[in-house]
């Protein structure tokens, strides 16, 4: 069975809406970047007011969620949005809303 690009680029915009939606309604979670309405990659980035983003990656990764925390080489856009840090979730085909 051929999959197709068209079909993972528009489940990773399914996937990357869902998240940003459902990031925005945890308390203390602030996602940075675009809209949802402004086309990006499968890509989230976000901080949490109560916790590290070092230390929520482990504490997410003891739960089988993998993202990635710490600069992602964008250290002067983390200063301009007043951070100093943040957690990225990376989506692909193989993740799903669970």
């Amino acid at each position: 069975m051929n999959i197709g690009m068209d079909r993972i680029h528009a489940y990773e915009k399914e996937l990357a809406y869902y998240l940003r939606r459902r990031l925005c309604e945890v308390d203390g979670v602030k996602v940075l970047g675009p809209n949802e309405d402004v086309p990006t990659a499968a890509l989230v980035s976000f901080v949490c007011d109560y916790v590290h983003a070092s230390d929520l990656s482990t504490f997410l990764d003891m739960e089988g969620v993998a993202v990635r925390a710490g600069h992602h080489c964008c250290q002067p856009l983390h200063k301009a949005v007043g951070h100093s840090h943040s957690a990225r979730a990376s989506l692909y085909i193989y993740n799903n809303k669970e």
